[in-house]
């Protein structure tokens, strides 16, 4: 500690005794108050003690980190930022905070330490690197598809900012990979509620889930079965055309599909076969999404 600070803090000690001396007496005999006052002197004196170098706490923080302690590693990055509050490696500190946050399981601590780092430091060469942790945050929080989705959505969130903002950082393509892992998990929420309405017959409700799937998560492994659902769905409510595109939707783009081939059977049950119109919203978004002029 600068001998300014320390001194000032002897100051402000020898002004505040009186007064807590003074205090103690309506609860305790002088004696015992007085020593308290002493309890509280050598408080402080050990606090100052307490206090080292900056690197030191930095370096002891990546060591214990290395180690694999990493209760003790958080503690000493924390001392940083506490006691060196506007040096360099408070800087570094709070990153490494973040870090073995994330890699103690504290999240949302992990996310609260690399939002403060990006806020503070957007154009730091490491903002990047804290944006990333707060995705893999929400990442490692993603429930399966029975539960709430939330965590899925702040994922895309999170991870869409790092490869928006930071679009050269080494970690776009991980961060790309998260994004679709994500979308995956937004689609098979959308299907198991589709599959729930289309249980219970209750086709419109089924229709909407499945559309949405379609035209929002093409690029996801549940656009095959989201296609044969609204074959199935389609020609339950007696829409033959709708059915019949889907179906040539479907088969167009993946001709080999178990789901083609039983939207295929269905149809033709029916005296019906695939056939695609063009003025169909299925169509359209095939044409779009899936890349046919």
């Amino acid at each position: 500690m600068p001998i300014d600070t320390f001194e000032r803090t002897e100051r402000q000690t020898r002004r505040a005794r009186p007064a807590l001396l003074l205090a103690a007496a309506f609860a305790m005999p002088f004696a015992l108050a007085s020593c308290a006052s002493t309890d509280d002197a050598m408080d402080l004196t050990n606090y100052v003690e307490s206090v080292e170098p900056a690197d030191t706490l930095y370096n002891q923080g990546l060591a214990n980190l290395e180690a694999g302690r990493l209760s003790e590693a958080a503690s000493k990055f924390e001392a940083v930022d506490r006691q060196h509050p506007y040096s360099e490696y408070a800087r570094r500190s709070m990153v490494m905070s973040a870090f073995t946050q994330y890699r103690q399981g504290n999240y949302q601590d992990a996310i609260n330490s690399a939002r403060r780092y990006v806020q503070l430091y957007p154009n730091d060469s490491e903002a990047a690197y804290a944006q990333y942790i707060v995705g893999l945050s929400y990442w490692r929080q993603i429930s399966d598809v029975t539960q709430d989705q939330a965590d899925a959505r702040r994922t895309i969130e999170a991870m869409e900012a790092v490869t928006q903002r930071w679009p050269d950082s080494e970690y776009v393509e991980d961060a790309n990979t998260k994004i679709r892992y994500a979308r995956d998990q937004l689609a098979g929420k959308e299907m198991q509620i589709g599959r729930y309405y289309l249980e219970r017959r209750e086709y419109v409700a089924a229709v909407k889930r499945f559309r949405l799937v379609v035209e929002t998560y093409s690029n996801t492994r549940h656009v095959e079965e989201a296609l044969a659902r609204l074959t199935e769905s389609y020609y339950a409510m007696g829409l033959a055309s709708e059915a019949q595109t889907a179906a040539a939707v479907l088969g167009h783009n993946y001709p080999d599909s178990q789901w083609y081939r039983d939207s295929y059977a269905l149809l033709q049950s029916g005296g019906l076969q695939p056939r695609e119109n063009s003025g169909s919203w299925i169509s359209r978004a095939g044409s779009t999404l899936f890349g046919r002029s």
